[in-house]
């Protein structure tokens, strides 16, 4: 997951998309999906969705939409809005139809530095006619001439190598923008794409359908659990919000032509809240649930691909210190292998030239320099860049790669195998089985921490299998919430009060469980997961005073009572 800026920072998304860019997005049939070239038109996604009001979940994207809510914090259909406007509309008609609450703040899009290095590289180009585009090393020499020029201008001396490097960096940095959004991307374990890439074409369709299906699941979960805006001096009150705004794009190759199901959800930086009012993500939650995010996408992957026959094991000599990945039985790791191996050449080749560059220019590349040799590592370690190719094209490619593997005969056998395992063991998701689960996690984190918050208690929970059977009665929550309501129980963790605050035991059981605290008139409120260290987790250590958690909790900010105080 990475920010996306605001101007031009979505626009890696829209660049590959099939039907370029035209009105009618989308596959009437799943012949038009296999024949046009390029990847898969973008999606809205999102019950945030609702707020706009022109916009339905599943419609198309368009770069015209990308542009206005990513690039400027607009209204999707802005465009359309102002036209559909009458030609003596006011001011307040006008904001009222294109805006989201504050625009995003966008900035010169080059430096004076970057502005030089343009010009003397065109300079370049005009005594080098025959080359068609400035290579790397020349315009890595331009920048050093140019910062030496400029560390010299200021201090009066040359700047030594570790110098020079820095001041390359800092020329080099873009300017400041708004953050957009957040790209989420979701990828499924290797054997999962290698099984959709071999597949017939209606059962790679199902497997993409599971996972575009554990995708919703995982952006449900972030709505529900780690979504929330920030309003007042500061960001200091926490609000709750209606849902996020997304697009959603599914890929199906990685950058070095292997089968690569995945799906990017470009987040715009823009929810609503309750009462109407469109403020920005409390980007903090975002980031600490990351992990939580994606446990909960594996884990529904697994219990939407079970329905096909389809069953997941721990990878066989994985790392004991990290939590196993799980692969589709029945796959062979020689072809996993076959396709992960030419992206570990990629960035082997990388590493060198990166080292090359390092030595020659005396200062590790820039960002964009990294790119540009990222770039040339994937060219030297394979056949010429290919152009859009159809998903039949890719399927046929793969396929042959496959048999080189495994022979004609072992492509059929692998798919009928992993289709073929039954119904797993069933994990029986018992009182007990919560109990046993959370404080493994608990155990695990109290290790390397002292204090602890619910997302680390997630990072380290052992994978919770898609097939479970609970043996209490509904309303059922999920395993993974169950556990997260036994890390803070009595018996495994203590709510630390925040400094200087004083905390209150949680209501009596059958309430919400809310917990109040309080710090002068102010009321401030902010959800559970948010706080800082000083509100985590700790173990319990004969503390009086003990807090029940749970994953539902929040944390009211309130004026002290009229009377007295506990």
């Amino acid at each position: 997951m990475h920010k996306l800026t605001a101007g031009s920072g979505y626009d890696y998304l829209t660049r590959q998309v099939a039907a370029q860019d035209t009105t009618e997005k989308g596959h009437a049939t799943l012949a038009s999906y296999y024949s046009e070239k390029g990847e898969v038109p973008g999606t809205w996604v999102g019950n945030g969705l609702a707020g706009l009001g022109d916009v339905a979940s599943g419609d198309p994207v368009t770069a015209e939409q990308m542009k206005a809510l990513f690039g400027g914090g607009l209204h999707p259909n802005m465009t359309a809005r102002l036209a559909a406007l009458p030609v003596d509309a006011v001011h307040e008609e006008i904001k009222d139809a294109v805006r989201l609450g504050r625009p995003f703040p966008v900035h010169a899009a080059t430096t004076a530095f970057h502005k030089e290095v343009a010009i003397r590289c065109g300079q370049w180009q005009t005594l080098n006619a025959t080359v068609a585009e400035v290579p790397v090393a020349v315009r890595a020499e331009i920048r050093n001439s140019i910062a030496r020029e400029n560390f010299s201008k200021r201090l009066g001396r040359a700047p030594s190598e570790l110098e020079l490097s820095s001041e390359v960096a800092l020329l080099s940095r873009d300017p400041s923008t708004a953050c957009a959004g957040y790209d989420m991307t979701f990828t499924p374990v290797k054997s999962v794409s290698t099984l959709w890439a071999l597949a017939p074409p209606e059962l790679a369709a199902r497997i993409e359908e599971a996972h575009n299906a554990a995708v919703a699941d995982a952006l449900q979960f972030l709505e529900q659990r780690a979504l929330y805006a920030r309003e007042g001096a500061g960001g200091v009150r926490q609000v709750d919000v209606t849902g996020v705004v997304a697009a959603a794009f599914v890929h199906r190759d990685s950058r070095a032509g292997d089968p690569n199901l995945h799906t990017h959800v470009a987040i715009a930086n823009k929810v609503q809240t309750l009462g109407g009012k469109w403020l920005s993500i409390d980007g903090r939650l975002i980031f600490k649930s990351k992990v939580a995010i994606s446990e909960t996408y594996n884990t529904q992957l697994e219990a939407h691909l079970a329905g096909l026959g389809i069953r997941f094991a721990p990878r066989l000599g994985g790392d004991p210190s990290k939590r196993d990945v799980r692969e589709v039985v029945g796959i062979p790791t020689a072809l996993n292998e076959r396709w992960s191996s030419r992206r570990a050449a990629i960035v082997a080749r990388q590493a060198e030239l990166a080292s090359e560059f390092q030595h020659n220019h005396h200062r590790p590349p820039t960002p964009g320099e990294a790119l540009k040799l990222a770039q040339q590592a994937t060219l030297e370690t394979r056949d010429a860049k290919h152009g859009p190719r159809t998903v039949a094209e890719q399927r046929r490619t793969w396929w042959a790669e496959a048999r080189d593997v495994l022979g004609e005969r072992g492509i059929t056998d692998i798919v009928a195998a992993a289709t073929s395992q039954g119904r797993a063991s069933v994990t029986r998701v018992t009182e007990e089985w919560i109990d046993a689960t959370a404080a493994q996690s608990v155990s695990a984190v109290e290790m390397s921490r002292a204090t602890w918050q619910i997302w680390h208690l997630e990072r380290k929970r052992p994978a919770v299998p898609g097939n479970t059977l609970w043996t209490r009665p509904a309303p059922r929550p999920s395993p993974r919430n169950c556990c997260a309501a036994h890390y803070g129980s009595a018996n495994q963790s203590v709510m630390q009060a925040p400094t200087g605050l004083r905390s209150q035991p949680c209501c009596a059981a059958g309430t919400d469980r809310r917990c109040i605290r309080w710090q002068g008139p102010s009321c401030i409120r902010q959800s559970r997961s948010s706080r800082p260290s000083s509100g985590s987790l700790s173990r319990l250590d004969g503390a009086t005073d003990v807090l029940s958690m749970r994953w539902t909790c929040r944390w009211l900010c309130s004026p002290p009572p009229r009377t007295g105080s506990p």
